[in-house]
């Protein structure tokens, strides 16, 4: 148990950050897949 106290703070810091930038990531994610398909449909021959 006494080894779990000590690793928690290490890597429990970068995990909480790399989650937090994942999921702000992903709305721009979102943002940038709407665009190419919009983008796509614009090119299609009517």
């Amino acid at each position: 148990m006494e080894s779990w106290m000590t690793w928690l703070p290490e890597v429990g810091f970068p995990v909480v950050v790399t989650f937090y930038l994942l999921h702000r990531m992903e709305g721009k994610l979102d943002m940038l897949i709407s665009s190419i398909h919009k983008i796509a449909d614009q090119m299609k021959p009517s």
